[in-house]
């Protein structure tokens, strides 16, 4: 098991930035590939960024590429989400999400393959 808790969330206007962090307790977490999702109010949740196990490799959501950047620090069991140039279209629910042992030598975009998430952090960006 593995308990996932976000925060930096917030009010922000648009063009700014805002980053959110996930801390993660638990099992050993150099084992997860890590993302953030998001999800507004009546939208289906939408994949933002992920980052592999040894942070090697990243990927994001076409709406967060060249705007966001994903992180770890294996050292503190926390990921980060750095979020410039704001938009309206931003706001939503952001969550954090680990994968344990993948499998894989990336880390994926599909909701399905992510044991464990947290409770989520409101980000609202104001025009």
């Amino acid at each position: 098991q593995v308990q996932l808790v976000e925060s930096g969330g917030g009010l922000v206007q648009a063009g700014g930035s805002l980053r959110l962090s996930c801390v993660a307790s638990g099992r050993t977490f150099s084992r997860y590939d890590m993302a953030w999702f998001r999800q507004a109010p009546g939208n289906e949740r939408e994949f933002v960024a992920a980052i592999a196990r040894n942070g090697g490799i990243t990927s994001y959501g076409d709406s967060a590429k060249g705007r966001f950047a994903v992180s770890r620090d294996n050292g503190k069991n926390t990921v980060y989400l750095q979020m410039n140039s704001l938009k309206p279209e931003d706001t939503a629910v952001y969550y954090c999400a680990a994968d344990f042992l993948s499998g894989r030598s990336y880390p994926s975009d599909r909701l399905s393959e992510y044991d464990y998430w947290g409770r989520g952090t409101q980000v609202t960006v104001s025009s």
